[in-house]
């Protein structure tokens, strides 16, 4: 069984998510470690913890959820993992940290691409990841059918969606993604959003002002 620990991290508010099973194995997605101080934080948990990284993952890679992508990578010995279409917002991340005056250094080792209905193992425990673009090209959910809960980066908020007016956002196919694989989940699935307090997807079928769009 997962558990599910949550950071927020730089000035954006970014929720970074660590997910750790009984074996203290743990995967670290969307890192948005952006100070030394955010970065010892994360790090004297999992030591505390006695966990080892096994996986780092991006739902999508706009500045704030890769600030912490390269240190990650470096000091537990991980590639990172992301859907193909996100790799040019990857590369363009750095850029756009100079634009918001939030320089840093960019993740640039190997990369493993994840596709819709790939599984992600951590131990006994599996994510499917669920194809959901419209906030970025290639936003991708981390869907646990077993706990009934998703890791859905910006693409759904507690009553709120994801922006769509950066490049490569959409909000017709947004919404679609939110319609089509967000909201054919069970009601009791719990949404983890990339910022802000967790939700369902019941009450966001009933309360979110997008939800009939």
């Amino acid at each position: 069984m997962l558990a599910v620990k949550v950071f927020i991290f730089s000035p954006v508010q970014e929720n970074t998510y660590l997910l750790y099973n009984e074996q203290k194995e743990c995967m670290i997605i969307d890192p948005g470690c952006y100070y030394d101080e955010e970065r010892e934080e994360l790090s004297s948990f999992i030591a505390h913890k006695a966990l080892t990284p096994k996986l780092l993952l991006n739902t999508h890679c706009h500045l704030d959820h890769v600030f912490g992508n390269k240190w990650v990578a470096e000091k537990y010995g991980l590639k990172l993992h992301l859907h193909e279409k996100e790799k040019p917002v990857l590369d363009y991340a750095p850029a756009s940290g100079l634009m918001w005056n939030l320089p840093f250094d960019n993740y640039k080792g190997d990369v493993i691409y994840l596709r819709e209905n790939d599984t992600v193992a951590l131990g006994a425990d599996m994510l499917e990841v669920l194809f959901t673009p419209g906030h970025s090209p290639g936003s991708i959910a981390f869907y646990c059918k077993q706990q009934q809960f998703v890791i859905g980066g910006d693409v759904l908020f507690r009553m709120s969606v994801g922006r769509t007016d950066l490049p490569g956002g959409n909000q017709d196919t947004l919404l679609n993604s939110i319609r089509t694989k967000l909201f054919v989940l069970p009601d009791e699935t719990i949404v983890y959003p990339g910022h802000g307090e967790h939700t369902t997807i019941g009450f966001e079928k009933k309360h979110n002002p997008y939800a009939g769009i």
